[in-house]
Formats: structure tokens, sequence, C-alpha cells
């Protein structure tokens, strides 16, 4: 099952791990969307967000107005949302047009610590 690990962690330890792989010529095991914060993560992920990324899940290339129809939402507003987890690296641009979310599964990770 192809999986992304949407994480919160520094950009420096971020950057350590790609500079591993890079030397080492092995990839990690899950794909991962690093986000600074769990201010950023949630700024990004909200709830029509996520629900855009349970219907998209497994399910190929969709158009903008597919995608809208699914989770029953004004297209204008899904096309914002799609914008945003493009920009963010969440979703793909598709081959022939429309957008895809490459993976089945989704796992988010962070760690809260008292200050």
């Amino acid at each position: 099952m192809k999986t992304v690990i949407l994480e919160v962690r520094p950009p420096k330890e971020s950057m350590a791990n790609f500079v591993q792989s890079w030397k080492t010529g092995k990839p990690e095991r899950s794909a991962r969307i690093s986000f600074a914060t769990p201010e950023l993560l949630w700024q990004v992920l909200t709830a029509k967000r996520w629900e855009l990324l349970k219907v998209l899940c497994g399910a190929g290339p969709v158009s903008i107005r597919e995608a809208a129809r699914r989770v029953d939402r004004d297209v204008k507003a899904v096309h914002s949302d799609i914008t945003t987890l493009l920009n963010t690296g969440v979703l793909d641009r598709a081959e022939g047009g429309g957008i895809v979310f490459p993976f089945e599964a989704v796992k988010v990770e962070f760690l809260l610590e008292a200050a």
C-alpha cells in the first residue's frame, strides 16, 4: 500500500533526512510531507480538505468538478482547496488533466509535548 506521512518536524530535521537519503542512495520507505509547526499543518489540512483527501484516496485521476461532486460542495470552493493542496505537494496534477492523490493511505504524525 502506498502511504504518505504528513508530519510535523523542524525544517532542519527534514533536510538532514534528505541529505542522508541522497548520500546513501536509499530512499525513505514512505513518502513524507513535513510541516514546520502543528498550526501550519492544520492551516493546510482543514476539515474540508481532509474530506477531499478521503474521497480522492486511491481514486486515481479526477477532474475538479468530479471532486466537488463527490464531496457535494461548490466547484469554486473545491478549486481553491485543491490549489492549496497542489501548492503544498499533497496533490499532483494528473497527466491529461485533472488532479490525483497518488496514495492509498495517509498517516499524520506529530508530538505534543509539555512546554
